[in-house]
């Protein structure tokens, strides 16, 4: 691939981390302005159910099926099959997901009983999820078309564009929440229009990438092209096995319905503290390596698709292990800088910490299934990851039911902090079960690297950074009361800290940059 993995990479992710630091600025002003109450209960269950239905659609299956297929037809070199493939696929997913928002639109009511039943009708919280339901709802149509687009213009190498496009998303909710809602008598509704119309932008920017690649067709709901069949095929048993850990938050928060008030706000602020690193390093890097892997699987080169897999388990393993250490140990000053204040108050700042404990424990399995699974799409395997899926799905259920639902009974402080821990627990047991499979099938074939890697190397740094950041955090609970220059002073210098201490370990004990750069390139 042009440019090489690495490379690539570190474009997606810098485009990322400007969309996650936006992210991060949308994020503050709701809690701000909205705290975590039945508000902000009512706009994230609106929000979330369109969004779940996105990441099956659009980042989950429906991606990974897709660009394997426009892969194999762009190494043919007929961009006319090309055009046809993305007009059939297109007409057939929008009418689809035409179908899927007009039901969802209607029925918003029964969408909710479904979904929240937590939710009793006639509450506070169940009308306002109802009314902000009708206009987030089409958000998935839009988002999954966008996605579509990126797809297609990752498979071509164009990353940049479809990684950036996510700040629009951000500064029209940034809009909205800031500037709108306060002159409304009707804020929820407001606040839900800004997804709608943010679901809009992003489509629309899509457009100009496809242009300069001349690709940008009409949909066509009746194709002759095979592939269009092809894409049908892999991502329809692919919906549940690539979304596992969606369709595992998105239960999580059916139990959290029935939690007390602000449960789901709590939860929601600390998935999108764990997002961060997922976004900037994660996603991205599975989003680089799918093109690569599916390439080398048409062009059989077992030895290469088994370096490229390598190399991104190491890279993982040497950016997530320590991002998730980091944040369980700065839950209390992240939450209490980056949400405490205004209408985020001291109790929410309190649960709030224990939601990011919980949620961070899965951050390391959530990036390897990230990086594992690629290597079943990329050979056009869906069928796996089916299987695997519902085996790590069914695991999280049965600790939600017989442990996380009793603990609120049990007298237990936060039982939203095991249900925000619950979807790792499957995302552990998923990478282990995709592992064993890649490399009993001889797919993957570990380097000699991975003794130094594990032996010492990892053991050592992180053990040194977790002993600098529980000195240096002190007590959690003290950053509430701190001033705000004191609380972003303090954090930087734990995070710049832990970050020097870390990689300069990494140094002393023998690992180079060469060592990462080694099978980075295709």
């Amino acid at each position: 691939m042009k440019g090489g993995f690495l490379k690539n990479t570190s474009i997606v992710g810098a485009m990322t981390l400007i969309s996650r630091i936006s992210g991060l600025v949308r994020d503050m002003v709701y809690a701000h302005m909205f705290g975590a109450g039945p508000f902000m209960d009512a706009f994230q269950m609106a929000f979330r159910i369109p969004n779940f239905l996105r990441r099956l659609t659009g980042e989950g299956a429906f991606s990974q099926a897709f660009v394997p297929v426009v892969a194999q037809y762009r190494l043919k070199g007929d961009a006319s099959a090309v055009r046809a493939l993305i007009a059939g696929v297109t007409g057939r997913l929008g009418f689809v997901l035409l179908v899927i928002t007009l039901v969802g639109v209607l029925g918003a009511p029964w969408v909710i009983r479904l979904f929240a039943p937590g939710f009793l009708p006639g509450s506070e919280r169940y009308e306002l999820t109802v009314s902000m339901l009708r206009y987030t709802f089409p958000y998935i149509f839009f988002i999954s078309l966008t996605a579509l687009a990126a797809g297609v213009l990752n498979a071509y190498g164009r990353f940049g564009s479809a990684a950036f496009n996510p700040v629009m998303l951000n500064l029209v909710m940034i809009v909205f929440a800031a500037f709108l809602t306060p002159h409304s008598t009707s804020p929820g509704q407001i606040l839900a229009l800004g997804v709608f119309v943010a679901g809009v932008v992003q489509l629309v920017m899509q457009f100009a990438g496809l242009r300069r690649l001349g690709l940008l067709t009409w949909p066509q709901l009746q194709s002759p092209e095979p592939g269009v069949a092809q894409v049908t095929q892999l991502m329809l048993p692919g919906i549940f096995g690539s979304s596992v850990a969606q369709i595992s938050l998105l239960l999580g928060a059916w139990v959290a319905s029935f939690l007390m008030t602000g449960s789901i706000s709590w939860m929601y602020y600390a998935d999108r503290l764990v997002e961060f690193p997922m976004g900037v390093f994660s996603i991205a890097l599975a989003t680089v390596i799918l093109p690569g892997l599916s390439a080398h699987h048409v062009e059989r080169s077992a030895e290469r698709f088994s370096q490229t897999l390598d190399w991104a388990l190491r890279l993982t393993s040497l950016v997530t292990i320590p991002a998730m250490l980091g944040l369980m140990f700065l839950a209390a000053p992240l939450t209490a800088t980056i949400y405490g204040h205004g209408r985020f108050v001291e109790r929410d700042v309190i649960m709030g910490s224990y939601a990011l404990m919980g949620a961070s424990f899965g951050l390391f399995g959530y990036s390897l299934v990230k990086v594992l699974a690629p290597g079943y799409y990329a050979r056009q395997d869906t069928k796996t990851p089916v299987r695997v899926g519902m085996i790590a799905l069914a695991v999280t259920m049965v600790f939600n039911l017989v442990v996380v639902l009793p603990a609120q009974s049990w007298g237990f402080v936060a039982p939203h902090a095991l249900l925000a821990m619950s979807p790792g627990l499957g995302a552990y047991l998923n990478t282990w079960l995709l592992y064993r499979g890649l490399v009993r099938s001889g797919v993957y074939m570990p380097s000699g690297l991975w003794r130094a890697l594990w032996g010492y190397q990892l053991p050592v740094a992180n053990g040194l950074m977790v002993l600098f950041l529980w000195w240096a955090s002190g007590d959690g609970g003290r950053w509430v009361h701190f001033s705000a220059g004191r609380q972003v002073l303090q954090l930087l210098c734990c995070v710049l800290g832990a970050i020097g201490i870390y990689g300069f370990s990494l140094w002393l004990l023998g690992l180079r940059l060469r060592d990462l750069r080694a099978h980075s390139l295709a």
